[in-house]
């Protein structure tokens, strides 16, 4: 059952500059990952879990079997681990799901003559390179197995840069500067994405650093000059990813600000209040006082001078508040 299940998900590729044969396998004996000495070969599998199919693929093609333990853990980050001649490459694929970021185990095993790639999902990154290898479109033909996964792993930061741009479209309709509020919604958004983007920077600083570490392969044959080429897009997508973590910041200062310009506001209107009833609570104490002989008390008209007093104190605080523009 789990032989015919492989072998369903399995497809294979081979190609020369002047011929592409595209077919499928009907038993396990016969997935041969070397093939006539001119041609390279692209054998692609859907799912991880067909670890004694693996097992016996990897035995049949007399492959190093530490690819076996390797193969076993389903978990790998991003990493590149030279074998004897030949590579092994582990990426975890961003893809979004439900507006959420996702990932899944991408695996690519090569040496000079043959790529063999498990994808974790069903679901394909690779169409348009498997068009151009049957349409002989571009100079994929002509080139060697190093520049079809040069081709792939570009797919794979497409992908990322497909991903940022949809994310970063909702954020932006969202988060947009012009609808800055300064509550604990706002807020916990714009931090919301900043934490998107820590992990998605994590995510394409370990790309970026599996990239350089494929340019620094020692492997005959095996071309790494494309590689350069990949870097520089991983750091221009990480620099998309910093100009808007320093956008967010912003806004979170701006809020911030926001937040304390109110605050002062408020600060500012207790304190005028509270220092023109300072005069008057004075005042209203001293004639409060039980003593005897308070002469002001006897007089007639003492209540309404009195008033008038408290009155011209509020006048002349007003005044000298609005003359020092504090209001």
């Amino acid at each position: 059952m789990q032989e015919n299940e492989f072998l369903k998900n399995t497809n294979f590729i081979s190609y020369t500059e002047s011929t592409y044969r595209k077919s499928e396998f009907d038993t396990l004996s016969s997935v041969d990952l070397h093939q006539k000495p001119v041609e390279n070969v692209w054998v692609n599998t859907y799912g991880l879990e067909f670890l004694g199919c693996f097992k016996e693929v990897i035995l049949k093609n007399k492959l190093d079997d530490f690819l076996i333990k390797l193969l076993m853990d389903k978990e790998h980050s991003n990493k590149v681990i030279t074998l004897e001649n030949m590579l092994f490459v582990s990426i975890r694929v961003l893809k979004t799901e439900d507006s959420y970021l996702d990932s899944e185990q991408m695996i690519f095993i090569l040496n000079t003559d043959f790529l063999w790639s498990i994808q974790e999902k069903k679901g394909d990154y690779f169409d348009w390179i498997r068009k151009r290898l049957e349409g002989n479109k571009g100079i994929v033909r002509k080139k060697k197995i190093a520049y079809l996964l040069f081709l792939l792993i570009e797919s794979i930061i497409d992908n990322y840069l497909e991903t940022y741009q949809k994310h970063e479209a909702i954020s932006s309709e969202i988060l947009d500067a012009s609808n800055i509020k300064p509550t604990p919604e706002f807020t916990s958004l714009v931090e919301k994405r900043k934490q998107e983007l820590f992990n998605f920077k994590k995510a394409t600083l370990s790309l970026r650093d599996t990239i350089i570490k494929l340019e620094s392969v020692k492997i005959e044959g095996f071309n790494t000059r494309y590689f350069g080429e990949l870097k520089e897009q991983t750091n221009n997508l990480i620099s998309n990813i910093d100009f808007e973590l320093q956008e967010l910041e912003s806004k979170i200062n701006l809020i911030f600000s926001i937040q304390g310009h109110r605050l002062n506001e408020v600060m500012k209107t207790l304190t005028i209040l509270s220092v023109i009833f300072i005069p008057l609570t004075f005042l209203a104490g001293i004639y409060g006082m039980n003593f005897e002989y308070m002469p002001e008390l006897k007089f007639k008209y003492g209540y309404f001078i009195l008033l008038g007093i408290m009155l011209l104190v509020t006048i002349l605080c007003v005044w000298y508040f609005r003359k020092k523009k504090w209001f």
